[in-house]
């Protein structure tokens, strides 16, 4: 018997309190549910989940993916040979890949709620994520190093799949180093290169260490339009669009600016 929305947050709601076997107050409102499923998944550490549990996720998920305004590659307009401009939600973006900001844990965003793109890109394709990127962490048996990348599956995003980067760090006031500005550079080769080795013909990039690691974004942007126009030019890749993804007003004019002079 299918079951609607209310009863799917309902069931993966309880579902997940048990597991920890705590009094938490369940909302009536629809709003409140998705808000609070949100948060259990966020803390929840990456477990063994029964089957039913993973059915009813999934089609919750796709259906609220399926509820968004979803761009393919070939819709976005502001191109440059292979390099294209588009500002929105990454999670909506229907392309081979995009590019998640990751710590070096490479686990997600364990905040609860946190608007961070680490957290709303695991939100979105379900515990699934946290589950794989696990086991690559536990094989590794390390931390992951700044400037490195991991390919992942998007599960019940809209892209087919997701490259994890670990981008530098700056202190709050500090001045990106010239090794800082080496590393941030060695995100974007990383996760070409994965790209290019997967066969993959399009990825989109956010703006990787840009907001709670503080990298500035205008000295950010230049290095990742470089960085990509390098690669580009002196590798063979199967790559045939390369898209950065601004979230603000700010960062879109920094890469118009960059991109196409206006």
């Amino acid at each position: 018997m299918k079951i609607n929305t209310k009863q799917q947050l309902d069931f993966l709601i309880e579902y997940l309190i048990n597991e920890h076997d705590e009094e938490i107050n369940i909302p009536d409102d629809v709003d409140g549910k998705k808000s609070l499923l949100r948060a259990l998944m966020n803390v929840r550490p990456p477990l063994d989940v029964t089957h039913e549990f993973l059915q009813v996720q999934d089609e919750y998920l796709r259906n609220e993916t399926l509820k968004k305004d979803l761009t393919s590659a070939e819709d976005i307009g502001e191109v440059k040979g292979k390099l294209a401009l588009w500002q929105g939600d990454i999670t909506t973006l229907k392309v081979d890949a995009i590019v998640n900001a990751a710590n070096s844990k490479l686990l997600g965003c364990f905040i609860p709620l946190h608007n961070c793109i680490d957290n709303v890109i695991h939100s979105s394709a379900g515990i699934q994520l946290r589950g794989e990127c696990s086991k690559i962490m536990q094989k590794q048996g390390h931390d992951e190093e700044v400037g490195k990348a991991k390919i992942t599956g998007a599960y019940n995003l809209p892209s087919k799949y997701v490259i994890h980067t670990v981008g530098p760090a700056i202190p709050y006031g500090a001045s990106p180093s010239r090794q800082d500005c080496g590393k941030l550079a060695s995100c974007y080769r990383s996760c070409l290169e994965l790209a290019s080795q997967n066969g993959l013909e399009s990825i989109a990039f956010c703006s990787i260490s840009t907001g709670v690691f503080n990298f500035p974004q205008r000295k950010a942007a230049k290095i990742a339009v470089k960085t990509v126009e390098d690669y580009l030019d002196e590798n063979e890749t199967t790559l045939e669009k390369v898209i950065f993804d601004t979230f603000s007003d700010d960062s879109y004019l920094i890469y118009k600016n960059l991109l196409f002079g206006g």
